[in-house]
């Protein structure tokens, strides 16, 4: 924060905002929007670098009176750096123009994620006071800040948007624990605010209904599947090789249609990312 500081205290067009001491995400954007007066307000994460266009592209969605919160698609700044950045940024892709894209086309993205969004200024005053006092088992809340503020400009009425065309370049986790601690916050905000938000989907298009059950209970059928197999091949010494067939052919044909739309034959290799899920990720959201 000092370097920052000391390159634009001076400058006119910036006001940088010096906290005592770390105080966390929500409350370091809380002090800022407090103190912010345009009609407009862009949350960028450190570690995230946008395009010259992305401002103009975002303010174009916002200028409907009823959108409350857009977001722009994220791509990986670091994606060269590893086989886990590449999959991670195909993982990003995957969430914004297959996810993202179908639920803006209903009124209703979940979650705006951080690095990239902005939300109009008017409604964040509205819902500030209930954002900064969340609490979460008795603490104040201090994970899913991005998901929990979707949820809320939700609830206050207004819709929200995912802008494709707005690119923001974020640097992601380039090993496998450091990956593995992100989705468990990110699994915990999901649980949380998915529970949080159930009131909320009888008002929205009834894809959503189906897109959140989608969300929550794949997991769980791939899980009961996974442990189904395992125990067929423990107990009667049979390989369970329809169980794997079916995986296999599932997420060959995701990847498959993935590639065909982005136009990029990596996407194939995003493949890879099925063992991952079965053996890494859904054992971390039991535990979240």
């Amino acid at each position: 924060s000092g370097t920052v500081h000391a390159s634009y205290a001076y400058d006119p067009r910036f006001s940088v905002i010096l906290l005592p001491s770390n105080v966390g995400k929500r409350k370091a954007q809380i002090a800022a929007i407090r103190r912010s007066f345009g009609d407009l307000v862009l949350n960028v994460d450190s570690d995230t670098e946008i395009a010259p266009d992305v401002v103009s592209k975002l303010v174009c969605k916002m200028q409907d009176p009823a959108v409350g919160a857009a977001m722009g698609q994220l791509t990986a700044s670091n994606r060269n750096d590893s086989w886990l950045t590449r999959l991670i940024d195909m993982e990003y892709w995957l969430a914004c123009n297959e996810e993202r894209a179908a639920q803006t086309r209903f009124g209703a993205v979940m979650c705006c994620c951080g690095p990239c969004a902005m939300y109009r200024r008017s409604a964040l005053m509205l819902l500030l006071d209930q954002y900064e006092t969340q609490f979460f088992r008795g603490k104040p809340s201090d994970f899913g800040e991005d998901r929990h503020l979707t949820i809320l400009m939700l609830k206050a009425g207004f819709r929200t948007e995912y802008v494709p065309d707005a690119i923001a370049a974020t640097v992601v986790p380039d090993r496998l624990l450091p990956y593995l601690r992100q989705q468990l916050r990110w699994a915990r905000s999901t649980y949380r605010d998915t529970l949080l938000g159930l009131h909320l989907l009888p008002g929205l298009d009834r894809y959503l209904t189906l897109d959140v059950l989608g969300q929550n209970l794949g997991p769980l059928l791939l899980a009961i599947s996974s442990i189904a197999a395992l125990a067929q091949l423990a107990l009667t010494d049979s390989v369970p090789w329809w169980t794997g067939l079916t995986i296999v052919a599932m997420t060959m044909i995701r990847c498959s249609v993935a590639a065909l739309r982005a136009g990029e034959l990596r996407f194939l290799g995003f493949s890879l990312h099925t063992p991952i899920n079965i053996f890494l990720l859904l054992p971390m959201k039991v535990y979240a």
